[in-house]
Formats: structure tokens, C-alpha cells, sequence
């Protein structure tokens, strides 16, 4: 067995592919906060081929952690020289290795906070990339504003604190360049949300501007936040993804990451200080991102939604067992036809046939083994941005929507908290307790569910959406969730 290090590489089995370019030549150019699973099967990926190619070796990527959890990411890539295996899971299951090099070095904030800010201050590093999840910008759920109130924003305002977040991490660097009369850096979102460089944009500025109202001003005007669309199916790697990557590729890994071979990266050109050049290994580097965007949040994201509670409910696990069904993928692809395309723009250079088709191939690949749990989880931020902004736009078309309000059904029916089978349902949900306790009343008040407002809006005012869900509802609890989907799809 080979441990994974840099002084090994030569020891690798030839079915891996090894990074092309010597290591020793890259030096920093990125901060990336929040690096997991995604980003080495992703942005890092882009990266590495680049480097390949032997481009962008002075965007060397840095990782950043500040949470607790970001510890054990530390240890590993320090033990591993920064090095991973990435494997892609080819659905007829062939696994595909190789070792990505572009990650160079990482720093754990809470060790040394200072080590990180004077490196984001350094003149190097001019892009500074975030996964940090749609929760970590820290938009209060009802009112959609910076929370200002948590503990660790809270402390990272006092201008005595040394900053503990990474908002105040990176602040602190701007202010720092801004005194020395340095170009701000980029800051470019990567996060699976709609407008991840606006919101991004939106938190950095009101945090700054609490601080420092001129910073804040001087953040708006001068740091470019550019949107992008990012997709790859990245499941979480698991103690059997460890033993098959040793025992095909004689691999001693810590924390490989596995994926599915599809990939697609759509980024605004906006950047302060230049970029790699993305475009150049398969990246749509594009004006305006919002057409992919929608394509993405109203096809793949809010088909996940239409085949998970489904799927549960009916007995599967997994989303490639759904998928498999042909009655659910036929539902699934109507939907993307008859519901969710309808309210697309153009999206230059797509062709929406073969996408819907590779949607359908990609949710069915046995080998990613994406849970239907993880897809339930936190509907209650999910439907309201993927599929109910579809819902709305038909209504006001008068186009179909049997099949979405069929879906919200689906989650209404979940949410009750048992399967057709009588097995208990683990909901994962920041308002799981409040919508079990309507879900609970869903039998003697067919309404109940959609007159939660916070969730749902006015959409309960709507007698042709009513309609739809509560059909869908009752066919639910009389007949179960194949019958359901049989007379929608």
C-alpha cells in the first residue's frame, strides 16, 4: 500500500493519473475558504488541468479553515502534501483516479488568525474563493438581511477581537490592502445558490460597512464578486470509497474524493486582478450567468426535489434507484419539458434536449449512490428557490403545473414523518419541528400545509394551484406515491 505524499508519486500504480508539472513551480495566487469535497472535485480540478497544460502556476490554491470541523482537513492534506485522489464513477463501474497537485498549502485560522489575514493581504493572492454554503453568509431565513446578532459576528465587530470568521478574516485583509494602497482581490462564490457572487457581495458589505462605513463603501465600489454556476455531483466520501480506492489503486488515502464524470463551471469575467484561464479547460467564462443559472435551479435542482419525497416515500433510498424506475424518470423528464423549460430564457450554447437527457443518465448513475435523505434535507430553503418560482411563472402563463404542485404534495406528505411502509422519516430540516406539527393535520385540513405563508407566500390564495395540490394530496394518502406520479406524469 502507498501512502499518498509527494515523495511517493513515482511509487503510483500507472492507472493514476499524476499531476504534469512540477509542484515546486506553483506558488499562491488563491485563497479558497471552505475546502471539502466539492471544491477538490471541482474548482481545484480545473485548476490542476491547467497547470498541466503548464498555465496558471501562480494561482496555487491555499486552503483556509475556520471551523472546527476543518481540523482534520488540515491533517490530512498536511500529512499528504496537499495532495488528493479524485475518482470519477463512471456508471458502468469503472472508477477513474487520478492525483490533483493544485492545492499547495493550507492554514487552520483558529491556530494562527494572523498567518491567514497577512497572506489574503499579500499582493500574491488576488482571488480569495468560498464554499461555504448558502448558510455561511449568514442571511437571517425570514427577513433576508445580514444577521448582525451571532455570537462570532458579533465579536469579530469589536475592533479589539481578533476575527474568528472568515467574514472578518478577509475584511480585516481588504482594510489592510486598502491602507497600503493595494488592488483589492477578488472574492468569487462557488456556492450552489442563485446569485452566489450578489449575495456574497451583499454580506461582505454590509459586515464591512458596520465596521467601517467607508470600508464598507470602498468594499462595494472596488472588489469584484462575479456569479457562477457550478455542478458536479460530489457524494460524501465513505470508509467503503477508502477501501476500494486501496484496494484498485494501491492507494493509502486519507480523504479522497469521489464524483461523477459530468462537470460544468459557468463564470462571470469579472475580476479585479485577472484569472486563470478557466476557458481554456472547459469553463464557460460568460457575461452573464443568470440564464445557466435558472437552467441548473429549475432542471437539476428542482427535479432532485421531484424525485426525492417521491422516491421515499415509496420505498428507495438512493436517487439512482429512482431514476432506474421508468415511471419516475418519465415524470422527471415532463416535468423538465412541460413545467420547468417553459420558464427558462435562452441559455446560449446548451442544448436543453441533451441536458434534460444527460439529467436523467446523470440522477440514474448506480455508482455516485446519492441518499434521497441528503436530497430531502432542508426542503424548507430548497422548494421555495427551485420550484416554487416555477409554480408562480406558469400560473401567471397559465401553463401546466400538475407535476410541480404534485411535488410540493410530496413534501407535504414526507414531512408527516412515516414512509408507505410504516418506517419512521428523519427529517432534516431547520423548521422540521413546526412542519411536522402542520404535516400532522395534513389528513383533516387538506390546506394546512400550504397555509404556512413564511413558506408558501399567497400561493394558497390560488384556486388552480390548490386544486392541483390537494388532488395530488389525497391521492397520496389513499393511494401512495406510484399512483400519484402514474396519474400526473
Amino acid at each position: 500500500m502507498t501512502a499518498l505524499k509527494a515523495g511517493n508519486l513515482d511509487q503510483l500504480s500507472g492507472d493514476v493519473t499524476l499531476p504534469r508539472y512540477n509542484r515546486d513551480d506553483v506558488s499562491v495566487g488563491i485563497l479558497h475558504f471552505g475546502v471539502g469535497g466539492f471544491h477538490r472535485a471541482h474548482q481545484a480540478m480545473y485548476l490542476d488541468a491547467l497547470m498541466s497544460e503548464g498555465k496558471a502556476m501562480d494561482f496555487g490554491i491555499c486552503g483556509v479553515g475556520v471551523m472546527p470541523g476543518d481540523r482534520r482537513m488540515q491533517e490530512v492534506l498536511k500529512a499528504q502534501d496537499g495532495l488528493y485522489t479524485l475518482v470519477l464513477k463512471h456508471p458502468d463501474g469503472r472508477w477513474e483516479a487520478q492525483v490533483i497537485g493544485s492545492i499547495v498549502d493550507y492554514l487552520y485560522a483558529p491556530d494562527d488568525p494572523e498567518a491567514v489575514i497577512e497572506r489574503l493581504a499579500n499582493e500574491a493572492t488576488r482571488i480569495v474563493s468560498l464554499t461555504v454554503t448558502e448558510g455561511g453568509y449568514n442571511f437571517h431565513h425570514v427577513t433576508g438581511e445580514f444577521n448582525f446578532e451571532t455570537p462570532e459576528v458579533l465579536h469579530d465587530l469589536d475592533a479589539s477581537a481578533t476575527p474568528k470568521t472568515f467574514f472578518g478574516l478577509i475584511v480585516e485583509a481588504l482594510a489592510r490592502r486598502r491602507e497600503k494602497g493595494l488592488a483589492p482581490f477578488t472574492i468569487m462564490s462557488c456556492d450552489n445558490i442563485q446569485g452566489n457572487g450578489d449575495v456574497a457581495k451583499e454580506s461582505f458589505v454590509a459586515f464591512a460597512r458596520r465596521r467601517d462605513p467607508a470600508l464598507g463603501d470602498w468594499i462595494e465600489r472596488e472588489v469584484r464578486f462575479p456569479n457562477s454556476m457550478v455542478d458536479r455531483i460530489t457524494p460524501v466520501t465513505t470508509d467503503d470509497d477508502r477501501a476500494e480506492i486501496k484496494k484498485r489503486f494501491d492507494i493509502e488515502d486519507g480523504w479522497p474524493v469521489v464524483c461523477e464524470p459530468f462537470t460544468q463551471w459557468v463564470l462571470e469575467d469579472h475580476f479585479n486582478q485577472g484569472r486563470p484561464a478557466y476557458d481554456e479547460v472547459g469553463v464557460q467564462v460568460v457575461d452573464d450567468v443568470m440564464p445557466y443559472e435558472l437552467m441548473k435551479l429549475r432542471l437539476l435542482n428542482a427535479s432532485h426535489q421531484a424525485l426525492t419525497y417521491f422516491g421515499y416515500l415509496d420505498g428507495y433510498r438512493y436517487a439512482h434507484e429512482v431514476c432506474q424506475d421508468e415511471l419516475y424518470a418519465d415524470f422527471l423528464l415532463n416535468y423538465m419539458i412541460e413545467e420547468g423549460t417553459p420558464t427558462l430564457s435562452p441559455v446560449p450554447g446548451v442544448d436543453l434536449d441533451d441536458y434534460r437527457r444527460t439529467l436523467i443518465e446523470r440522477f440514474a448513475n448506480p455508482e455516485i449512490r446519492d441518499t434521497l435523505a441528503r436530497l430531502c434535507a432542508e426542503s424548507s430553503d430548497r422548494i421555495p428557490k427551485w420550484l416554487l418560482p416555477v409554480i408562480r411563472e406558469q400560473l401567471e402563463r397559465d401553463g401546466e403545473i400538475k407535476r410541480s404542485a404534485a411535488v410540493v404534495a410530496s413534501w407535504a406528505r414526507y414531512a408527516e414523518g412515516v414512509d408507505e411502509q410504516g418506517e419512521p422519516i428523519e427529517i432534516v430540516d431547520r423548521m422540521k419541528d413546526e412542519l411536522h406539527e402542520i404535516a400532522r393535520r395534513n389528513r383533516d385540513n387538506p390546506l394546512a400545509f400550504i397555509e404556512n405563508r413564511e413558506v408558501f407566500g399567497d400561493l394558497v390564495d390560488n384556486e388552480r394551484f390548490v386544486e392541483a395540490y390537494t388532488q395530488a394530496l389525497t391521492r397520496l394518502h389513499q393511494q401512495g406515491a406510484r399512483a400519484t406520479v402514474e396519474a400526473v406524469r
